[in-house]
Formats: C-alpha cells, structure tokens, sequence
C-alpha cells in the first residue's frame, strides 16, 4: 500500500541530489573549501543510495521509522556544514545551504512512517538548522518553513488515510473469509451433527429413564450449537478482546434463554472469562438451590460506558442475611465465584432477592471506548 510512497520519497532524493550536484558545480570555486563540498556531496550520495534502499526494502528488517530519523541527523548534519564550506559573505547575500531541497527528505520520511505530526516536527528541526546557518529569519526562510510544514502536515494525512485504508481492507477480507468458513461449517454441522443430537432427544424423550436423560442433555447441547452457528461472524476486533455476546449465547440450554444485542459487545479477554464464569456461578445456583429442571434467563447490555449482564430465576430466593452467614461460616461459593470475579475486573456485583421474589444478580463491567469517529 506504501510501496509507491516510498518508491516516489526515492525518486525524489536522486533528483534532489541531483539538484544540490548542480549548484555546487557551479559554486566549487566561490566555496571557501571546494574539498570540503565536494564531501558533503559525495557523503549525501552516499545516504541517498543507503535511504532509498532502506525505505523501499523494510522486509530486510529495517526500521523505516528508525531510519527516518538518523535520516533527520545526517541531513540536519549536511545543511550545518554549509558553514564550513561557505564563506560569511556568501551565506549574508543569501547562498542556498549546501543540502538545498534535498534536506526535505527525512521529512517526507518521517510523515509516511510516523504520521503529521512527526513530519512537522522534522521540518522544523531541519528549518531550525538552516536558520542557525543564516542567523535570520526572512522572506525566503518563512517561505521555506512554512512549504516544508505543509509538505510534512500533508503527506502525513494521506499516510494515515492509506493506513486506515489497508487496515479496513485487511479487515474486511479477513471477515470475508470467516463467514464463508463459517457457513460451510454451518452446512455440515446441520447436515451432521445437529441431526444426530436432534433424533437423540426425540428417542430419549419417548424412551424415558436414563435415555431420557441423554435426550435432554442432547438437546441442551443442541440448542447450544444452533445458537453458535446463528451467531453470525465475529466482527473485527483489537488484539486480546473476544465477544461476549458469542460465549454467552453458548450457555443456552432448554432452560436457560440468553438475551444479548444484536451488535457485537466487545470485552478484553480476561474480563469477558470472568465475566462467563461469574454467570456460570450464578446459573450453576439456580440448578443446585432452586431445582435442576428451574427456568433461568440471562440478559446481556451494551450501554454506553458499561456492559450489564443479569442472571435471573423465579425460585423461592435467599433469606435476608443468608450470604453474609455462609460467608461467615467459610463458605465461599458466592463471595470468590461470583462477587470476588467481577471486583477482580473491576466492575460491580449486586444481588436482588427476597423470600418469594427469586434472585436476580446483575453484573456491571465499565468500559472505555475511543470516540465513534476515531475507532479502528
């Protein structure tokens, strides 16, 4: 994607230096030292043939940025030279530095590698090195200043925009690939597996007893695989954050209904584990107090700094004070498995219940999200 930016930053230095052959040609018998010219040229040659390698070659393991900025040094190098090649009088009257537009260089550099704001930076270190030459600051310097400025604000932008642009195109054949795997999977596992699961629910139902049993836990397994496959593909997302709405559609079962939003909610890793595991806590209660056949619901929000998940059932609920005594006699089921989960991850656990009222747990994670416009 970059590759012609590079390729036109290389084709730009040759000219450049071209440019900069050109004048001191013509100078080399006005310079102070035409030696010492002819080195400082000879030197930018050099560079110009190592850069123009570096920046097109970056799978030879080098570091654009890094070289971006001993770029900044060596040029910074050869405009303050100019005032050992050239004399006070001609550097007075307005002689060019010795780099001329070449100097520009590292600063096109550094706005394809680092964005804007490096490529400003540059330009006014480089100009700051041109004004120490000169001792003023005029028209023509201004003028200079403020191109170069504009050069760095300018390429850097459009770096950005291009990175962007390979970042959603990346994206987007990544997603590409993942529904057609995805529905390819879904075909066979229809056409296989949720079958086979569906035919022993039915037989174990009919048949009762133990098969009765291996039905319904074949039907639980079932309803959770339909409900993975309809979860549609996972959506583009950093590096460490997985989906909620997917691990929690997983814990569906003929008993327990999973609401969560149509969009996907996005959790660090670490935070969306234990968030699943404190709700796996919370469901493995209802089965143990309130009755292994006991309905439960689970609801998932995506608010707007914070995700909410609530476990609720319809059983007797728990006695006022009935936490607090189990974890005063050691039992720490609740406190460690659900509360102790979701403090670790910072968020709140609070449980609603009374006798007669079921019990209904309520989880909040707080989240922090960049503005819509900057997202990634």
């Amino acid at each position: 994607m970059f590759d012609p930016l590079w390729r036109g930053l290389a084709g730009y230095r040759v000219l450049a230096w071209g440019y900069a052959a050109a004048l001191v040609g013509v100078n080399l018998g006005t310079y102070r030292s035409p030696a010492g010219a002819l080195a400082v040229l000879a030197a930018m040659a050099g560079w110009t043939v190592i850069t123009s390698l570096g920046y097109l070659r970056p799978r030879w393991g080098v570091d654009q940025a890094r070289l971006a900025v001993a770029d900044l040094v060596l040029t910074i190098g050869a405009v303050l030279g100019t005032r050992l090649v050239e004399t006070p009088e001609q550097i007075a009257h307005g002689a060019p530095v010795l780099a001329s537009v070449w100097s520009a260089g590292p600063v096109i550099a550094l706005a394809l590698a680092r964005g804007p704001v490096s490529g400003v930076v540059g330009a006014l270190l480089v100009q700051g090195a041109v004004l120490l030459v000169r001792g003023r600051l005029g028209p023509a310097e201004l003028t200079d200043l403020l191109l170069m400025v504009a050069t760095g604000i300018a390429l850097g932008y459009a770096a950005a925009v291009l990175r962007g642009s390979a970042d959603r195109l990346r994206q987007a054949i990544e997603l590409r690939a993942a529904v057609g795997e995805r529905e390819r999977l879904a075909r066979s596992i229809h056409d296989s597996v949720l079958q086979v699961l569906a035919l022993l629910r039915r037989r174990g139902a009919e048949l009762g007893g133990p098969a009765g049993e291996l039905g319904e836990l074949a039907g639980e397994q079932e309803i959770a695989l339909r409900n993975l496959v309809a979860s549609g593909p996972p959506a583009h997302r950093a590096a460490g954050q997985v989906e909620l709405n997917t691990l929690v559609a997983a814990l569906a079962t003929p008993r327990v209904t999973v609401s969560a939003p149509a969009t996907p909610v996005v959790l660090p890793a670490h935070t969306a584990a234990e968030l699943v595991a404190a709700v796996r806590a919370a469901l493995a209660n209802v089965r143990v107090h309130v009755g292994e056949d006991a309905p439960a619901w689970v609801l998932v929000e995506d608010l707007a700094d914070r995700v909410v998940v609530s476990v609720r059932d319809d059983g007797p609920g728990i006695p006022a004070g009935r936490l607090a005594a189990a974890e005063a006699e050691g039992r720490l089921g609740v406190s460690r498995s659900i509360q102790g989960r979701i403090e670790a991850v910072g968020g709140t656990a609070r449980c609603e219940t009374g006798p007669g009222l079921g019990c209904e747990w309520t989880f909040e994670i707080p989240v922090h999200r960049a503005p819509a416009g900057r997202r990634r």
